[in-house]
């Protein structure tokens, strides 16, 4: 694992003595002497982490943080707080104002480095969601991640496995008012229950007895749904390989006990926060997709699915030796509709065109919109007379019951027509399966309208 980390600092001994640390683990060290360098290095920089000192000249470490953390350019990268202050209070005002840890000097090397790996590898999937999404409407994502009350007005929902009942009372006691805790004391039914229900956070204890609790956080990081739910685990002193193995294996986060209330909350704050901000991200991601196959007026596949999803079908059905339809149709004077009705009107008319297609197909039909008035629907697995039957129980469809535009106020006759081709002798591309139903549905056209036309094969 890589990453470039940038070191601030203002005392040169310290930023050399993490350098050193760094380099010796591979990563690539960037470094500067005040909040007001940081900045500018962030803003110029590819930065994956940055470990800040706090006590500095001009502007504290809280300061840059919130500033990082407001900048929706760099709110995203991960800090780290690293301090001679050993306050409670100077850990949550760190993790208060946007740092994602923080390390207390002199910095214990297994500390350091777990952590860095642990936020390397939140960084690299949100970079990969990001880059997905950068190409979408949805503006305004990366302020997500600074403002953490957007879409957290309820309280987070954890759940706590812990066995003993002095422990995960007093945790309970503490997240009273910052969170919804469930308890699970059986580690197996709380990997079933954290699969099965919507947590923001899974919070595991190491005291159970006769159990190794980094199996359930293996379990967890294994199964698809659970695999990117924030794990905090909680350890008893002088567990550091546990912590490390924990830390490889995945989880985000831990604390010591004893347990500090309001770090517990500050920390489990920054992991909810961060689950958000990469569950928007994802979704954006489902959106992006969605907009980029879909036809935003009917909801059918657009001509960029057809083209991608079409040749896969047609492959499948030549290796295979199984029959291969393809109907091409599209609304008879569709231009006399929108000169009548308005836009408004043909735009009804389109969408209730896409309904009764989607009525009249079955599952594992491809129905498209082609572009404008046009249609297609490929039927895998459909010999060439059924087709053609299909293709007329539309038709009839569509000249028996006359649409409603002008939202529901006015009636209006529609017809269509078709044409149909399907593998066979001649037609060895998708090209020509495309060409020869097009030719049909010119036929058809030229014959009068309102009628199926299929071309032998």
């Amino acid at each position: 694992m890589t990453a470039r980390i940038l070191v601030v600092d203002d005392i040169p001994a310290n930023v050399k003595l993490l350098e050193v640390r760094l380099v010796a683990e591979y990563f690539e060290v960037l470094t500067a002497s005040d909040g007001f360098q940081a900045l500018e290095i962030c803003d110029k920089e590819k930065v994956d982490v940055i470990l800040l000192d706090i006590m500095m000249p001009g502007m504290d470490g809280f300061e840059v943080c919130k500033k990082l953390k407001a900048n929706p350019e760099t709110a995203h990268i991960p800090v780290v707080m690293v301090t001679a202050l050993d306050q409670a209070s100077d850990r949550v005002r760190g993790l208060e104002a946007g740092a994602d840890d923080f390390l207390t000097k002199p910095v214990n090397d297994v500390q350091l480095m777990t952590r860095v790996k642990s936020l390397v590898r939140l960084k690299t999937l949100t970079d990969e969601l990001r880059l997905r999404a950068a190409t979408t409407r949805n503006i305004g994502m990366e302020e997500v991640l600074a403002n953490g009350r957007i879409g957290m007005a309820e309280l987070p929902k954890i759940l706590l496995l812990d066995e003993r009942p002095s422990s995960y009372e007093r945790i309970q006691t503490m997240l009273q008012g910052s969170a919804t805790v469930d308890v699970e004391t059986d580690p197996q039914a709380g990997f079933f229950k954290a699969a099965e229900k919507d947590y923001s956070t899974v919070i595991i204890s190491t005291g159970f007895s006769g159990y190794d609790p980094l199996r359930i956080c293996s379990q967890l990081r294994s199964l698809d749904r659970t695999r990117f739910l924030p794990i905090i685990l909680i350890s008893e002193p002088g567990e550091d390989d546990r912590i490390l193995r924990a830390l490889d294996l995945g989880i985000n986060d831990y604390l010591v006990r004893p347990i500090d209330k309001q770090e517990l909350v500050a920390r489990l704050r920054t992991q909810v926060r961060r689950k958000h901000y990469n569950d928007e991200l994802r979704a954006n991601v489902t959106q992006t997709i969605e907009m980029a196959v879909t036809d935003g007026l009917t909801g059918l596949h657009n001509r960029r699915y057809l083209d991608s999803h079409l040749q896969s079908l047609f492959d499948r059905a030549v290796a295979r030796s199984q029959p291969l339809s393809v109907m091409i149709t599209d609304i008879d004077r569709f231009k006399v509709i929108n000169d009548t009705y308005g836009h408004d009107g043909g735009d009804e008319v389109l969408r209730e065109f896409s309904r009764r297609l989607r009525k009249n197909v079955r599952g594992i039909d491809l129905a498209c919109r082609y572009g404008g008035e046009e249609f297609v629907i490929v039927m895998p697995e459909t010999e060439p007379h059924v087709a053609h039957q299909v293709a007329e129980r539309i038709r009839q469809h569509i000249e028996t019951e006359p649409f409603m535009v002008s939202g529901g106020a006015r009636q209006v006759n529609v017809t269509t027509s078709a044409g149909v081709a399907s593998i066979g002798e001649r037609i060895s591309t998708v090209a020509d399966l495309l060409k020869e139903a097009d030719t049909a549905l010119y036929e058809a056209k030229a014959g009068g309208r309102n009628k199926v036309v299929a071309i032998a094969a």
